[in-house]
């Protein structure tokens, strides 16, 4: 058993939580002690409400056991409503907002036992002006973004499990940058109601664990899909080699990462070699970054209208940027997308999952700027199910992985391949 609690994968402890062998008060205590000893460095956190955590921890303990996240602490992305918490979502113009409901999988996640600690600190508005929160591995280095706060609180052992979004790489990057396993379900599979948006087309919920199967316990109650959490492993793999248009950005690290995954896996996989990307594929990342200011300039019209001198400079720019793209050129990119989307799939039927680059390098030197995530936006483009996988240190003592990447609606079978994979990994 851990020394600590808050150390416990979000897995195990709900193993000891279903069978009372663990109580949630004794958890949650624990987690809220590294809080209170980390949070000044860290930062994660927007806002807390640990009296009201310890009363619901309470009383579950006094009552049945609720569903598979009984008892676990949850920490929540600040753009997601919370009825008791404020959603103030990274920017002065929400300020004080306290929304009346919650947002639909915070609601799941309650429903299914979890314990909502607090709000975790995103980039503004879920964009790229970074917050405050630091790596906590490197206090000088960046989480990532925008699911900043729930990847680092995770990482740090605060909480087991963090509610996160994607849109180009908000999941799966921060995952890179903090070590910790980031799922990003099929896009449609969770409900987005009360999650503010971004772009239409690509905003998914999902969160982060430190385990394979923590991500898939928070991702089948997400879902409703009880079928990610309980599949076992595969005997063997096809895996898709997909370094993408852009490898020439990868930097030393994330090579070195990829040639050591290809060197444990491929001796143990049914198939391990490079998949085929379709014809124009070289333009993905120019299509997804056009479609995604286009959305969000349509999805911030208020803000950026009646609130424009309180948004950041950055985030202006790219608002005038995704109101200057015109109806035709965004309708013939989408039209490439769902070309795309076509031709990915039949890659499928010889792979049962590709194995992708995170993010470029380690976590960015300065809390500025949360990384790029060119290598994130192609899947998030299409809408496939991505899991980070995290295995691997860079030079300077950062984290470094890969993702796996599904068929639509495959996540079930994506996350047995994941766990799979870091069998061979770890």
């Amino acid at each position: 058993m851990s020394r600590l609690l808050n150390e416990l994968s979000a897995s195990d402890a709900a193993r000891r939580l279903q069978r009372r062998e663990l109580s949630a008060q004794a958890l949650l205590r624990d987690c809220l002690a590294r809080i209170a000893a980390r949070e000044s460095e860290v930062r994660a956190f927007v806002c807390l409400d640990a009296e009201a955590a310890l009363a619901q921890a309470r009383a579950l303990d006094a009552g049945p056991i609720r569903g598979p996240l009984h008892g676990l602490p949850l920490a929540v992305k600040d753009i997601f409503d919370t009825h008791d918490l404020p959603t103030e979502m990274g920017s002065t113009i929400f300020a004080g907002h306290r929304p009346r409901v919650d947002a639909a999988a915070v609601a799941l996640c309650r429903e299914a036992g979890a314990l909502v600690i607090g709000k975790t600190v995103t980039t503004e508005l879920a964009n790229m002006t970074a917050g405050v929160t630091r790596n906590p591995f490197k206090p000088a280095h960046s989480p990532g973004g925008s699911s900043s706060g729930s990847a680092a609180a995770v990482a740090d052992f605060m909480v087991p499990l963090a509610l996160g979004t994607q849109t180009a790489g908000s999941i799966i990057r921060p995952a890179a940058c903090c070590g910790v396993v980031g799922i990003k379900p099929s896009f449609g599979r969770v409900p987005r109601a009360g999650v503010k948006p971004n772009a239409d087309s690509m905003d998914t919920v999902g969160g982060f664990g430190r385990t394979v199967a923590d991500a898939a316990l928070l991702a089948s109650v997400l879902s409703g899909d009880a079928r990610l959490r309980t599949q076992a492993p595969p005997e063997t793999l096809r895996i898709g080699l997909v370094q993408g248009p852009d490898w020439n950005q990868a930097e030393d690290d994330v090579i070195a990462c990829w040639e050591r995954a290809v060197r444990a896996l491929a001796p143990q996989a049914a198939r391990c070699e490079d998949a085929p990307l379709p014809p124009g594929f070289a333009d993905v990342a120019t299509v997804q970054a056009t479609i995604q200011a286009a959305e969000t300039a349509q999805a911030l019209a208020f803000e950026h209208r009646h609130h424009g001198a309180q948004l950041s400079e950055a985030l202006v720019a790219l608002l005038d940027k995704g109101r200057a793209v015109d109806a035709e050129t965004l309708l013939a990119h989408r039209a490439r997308a769902e070309r795309w989307r076509g031709e990915i799939d039949a890659l499928f039927e010889r792979c049962d999952v590709l194995l992708a680059p995170s993010a470029v390098d380690e976590a960015p030197e300065g809390l500025q700027f949360t990384g790029d995530p060119i290598f994130c936006r192609p899947w998030s483009l299409l809408g496939l199910p991505c899991v980070h996988l995290p295995f691997a240190t860079g030079s300077t003592g950062l984290p470094v992985g890969l993702q796996l990447v599904g068929r639509h609606g495959d996540d079930h079978r994506l996350l047995a391949a994941a766990q799979w994979c870091m069998d061979r990994l770890g």
